[in-house]
């Protein structure tokens, strides 16, 4: 019995008392934050505190956890906590900061913003915040001196002068406006607000070419913002470009589905082309939306009585008129169709109601509703064609919707994700396969991963769960992390029954993965290589687990001095580092020549160390391998692209695109016009 207790501790060291080792523990929960495992990491957190509660670094980073998933409020008392505990922690303020501006709390994010700027005044992101938070107070003045002097940091910084064009718009200064959405674009002609920004005020100049122009620039560039479709196809309506303007509300609605103003504008524009059905369509939806929209509801109403539908319209337009007794359109409209129906005594009432209304108006005699309806009426014969959503005025129906200005989407939002997270989202390789229970789902359905041997595993029935192979891993829920370790505890015991067992040290290695306990994953891995040397699925796990630590550590280094100043005294993360990984890929592709994902796993660490022909040849396999492998393509393309050969590589992110991998589009407009 007590041979057998020591075994268990020998196992699963975390185990061994009370006292947990807090370094470690922090280690993980850091690595699970890093890879955005965000309830994890809090779990992992949690026991930190609970055991030397006077550390400020657990809370600090458990704020981050907590902002990203939005508890806002939580994140906010972590970063109070951990300020208590250290008040010199820039990150800790910056944290904060973000946390309140979310709460709507702007004036202790501006306080919050300004301490971490007297302790880091040449912080990018502190600026840019700061900026924000007063836009959002309407203090335009205290918005521009943030604004230069975060120029004065980073002149080449573009979203600068986009955010200094949107003060300039609030202060009804369009020329200023130009001028910086111009040198944002003089700056960097692929960033796609830009573009943006600039055709919003070319729509307010009614230079509708000019802002269709711009529009067509921004969205391939940002192709999943529904607003700039929704904005090009009001460029097109003013040029009468009926079609094209609905084709864009096609698209944003493919993008945003319950897109209001979206589905307003295609009814009347479907209205407007004889397309009555559909156009009926998206009223009913406007009106699931908003039951008390009584434009929609009359729309509707011409529409039905358009399809012969007269007892819908009657409907439709007696719900108007109970909101709006001196709508006069609505009684025309209702006594036609009663009269359609057969109903002339309904009909006579609303004619006699229309004929009163209009023996007042010749004699002179006003009512608020009437006064409305006659200034209305002047606007529609001077031709205006748009209204602001928030207009109720009923004889507006007919004309398209804009945004309200309090609505306007607010485009230049923090780009704050998290020090230990900030990873160059601008163009990266599509990441590396892993085994494991859980994938992502997609929008685009790709083809499924697949092969004979880990099939085959899974129907042994060894593992408790199906393995999956993806480069989409999901994190954790709550409830999957007490599963897996639940899971981790019924392995320990079974591997103290049979420690010869492969198979269990590689079941128990998954779990210990799946929590980001990666040093004691890849010491089960380990054995159970030493256990059976030909399973490659652990030589498999173990180089990509392998790899995860040192791009972690590599993350590390880089941000550790940012957040608390000090020396770092970590070695620095060198090729030959990497050296284990590619022996364990090698392996696998010995060991299994058909397993498409070790060449493409081996490709991405080439590619990752500037290797790129070593990466090109295992990419080549890949696709040799299989000729659908979307992945295989992108990372492909992108490598020819680091090499210079942008002709090559837009080929290959082209086949990418066609196979599922959207962001293949994006990059491709960046390096179309490049020469090679």
């Amino acid at each position: 019995m007590v041979k057998r207790i020591l075994t268990v501790l020998l196992l699963f060291p975390t185990l061994v008392c009370a006292q947990i080792n807090t370094d470690r523990v922090m280690t993980i929960a850091r690595n699970a934050l890093y890879f955005e495992d965000y309830v994890l990491s809090i779990q992992y957190f949690n026991q930190v505190i609970n055991a030397k509660p006077y550390l400020y670094e657990p809370y600090f980073f458990r704020a981050l956890a907590k902002l990203n998933l939005e508890d806002f409020q939580g994140a906010e008392a972590d970063c109070d906590a951990a300020i208590q505990r250290n008040p010199f922690v820039v990150g800790a303020y910056q944290i904060r900061g973000l946390a309140r501006i979310r709460q709507s709390k702007f004036d202790g994010a501006i306080e919050d913003y300004k301490k971490a700027l007297h302790y880091d005044p040449e912080n990018i992101t502190l600026w840019h915040n700061l900026t924000l938070s007063h836009i959002q107070k309407k203090d335009y003045n205290a918005a521009k001196e943030d604004l230069e002097s975060l120029l004065k940091v980073s002149p080449r910084y573009t979203r600068a002068y986009l955010m200094r064009g949107e003060v300039s718009l609030q202060q009804k200064d369009t020329i200023a406006a130009l001028n910086d959405f111009n040198k944002a674009l003089e700056l960097d002609k692929y960033d796609p607000d830009a573009w943006a920004a600039r055709a919003i005020v070319k729509l307010q100049q009614a230079k509708y070419a000019e802002a269709e122009a711009d529009f067509n620039r921004a969205i391939p560039l940002s192709a999943k913002n529904a607003g700039n479709y929704i904005n090009r196809a009001l460029a097109r309506f003013h040029q009468n470009n009926l079609r094209g303007a609905m084709s864009d509300y096609d698209l944003a609605l493919d993008i945003d589905p319950n897109n209001f103003i979206g589905h307003y504008n295609r009814g009347l524009l479907r209205a407007q082309v004889g397309d009555d059905n559909r156009a009926i369509e998206d009223f009913d939806f406007v009106i699931k939306m908003e039951p008390d929209n009584m434009m929609a509801v009359f729309n509707r109403g011409l529409l039905r009585a358009q399809t012969g539908d007269y007892r819908g319209a009657i409907q439709d337009y007696t719900t108007v008129i109970n909101q709006y007794p001196n709508f006069l359109a609505g009684y025309y409209q209702r006594s036609e169709a009663r009269r359609k129906i057969g109903d002339k005594k309904g009909a006579e009432q609303d004619e006699i109601k229309v004929m009163k209304a209009q023996i007042d108006k010749q004699n002179g005699v006003t009512n608020k509703d009437v006064a409305q309806n006659k200034d209305k009426e002047n606007d529609e014969e001077g031709g205006e064609k748009t209204r602001k959503k928030s207009d109720k005025n009923m004889n507006n129906y007919r004309k398209i919707v804009i945004a309200d200005d309090s609505e306007a989407e607010q485009r230049y939002t923090s780009d704050y994700r998290g020090r230990v997270q900030d990873k160059n989202v601008n163009i990266t390789l599509e990441p590396m396969f892993a085994l494991t229970y859980y994938e992502k789902m997609s929008d685009v359905k790709r083809s499924v991963n697949f092969h004979k041997y880990i099939e085959d595993l899974n129907r042994t029935g060894i593992l408790p769960k199906r393995l999956r192979i993806t480069n989409m891993e999901a994190p954790l829920t709550e409830e999957q992390v007490k599963v897996h370790f639940a899971l981790i505890d019924t392995h320990t015991s079974a591997i103290v029954e049979d420690d010869k067992n492969a198979s269990k040290r590689f079941a128990r290695a998954i779990d210990f993965y799946l929590v980001q306990d990666f040093s004691s994953a890849v010491s089960d891995l380990t054995q159970t290589i030493l256990l059976d040397g030909d399973f490659f699925p652990a030589y498999f796990m173990r180089a990509l687990i392998r790899c995860k630590q040192l791009e972690y550590q590599k993350a590390e280094q880089a941000v550790e001095t940012d957040v608390v100043p000090g020396d770092n005294k970590r070695k620095e993360i060198t090729a030959v580092d990497y050296e284990v990984v590619r022996k364990d890929l090698d392996k696998v592709i010995n060991l299994a020549p058909d397993f498409v994902y070790a060449y493409y796993n081996r490709a991405n660490v080439s590619a990752m160390l500037k290797d790129y022909r070593a990466a090109i040849i295992d990419y080549d396999k890949a696709i040799e391998l299989n000729p659908d492998f979307a992945d295989a393509y992108f990372n492909r393309g992108l490598t020819h692209i680091f090499l210079g050969n942008n002709k090559l590589g837009i080929s290959d992110l082209s086949k990418a695109g066609e196979l599922g991998i959207v962001s293949a589009y994006n990059v491709i407009k960046r390096f179309t016009d490049q020469s090679e």
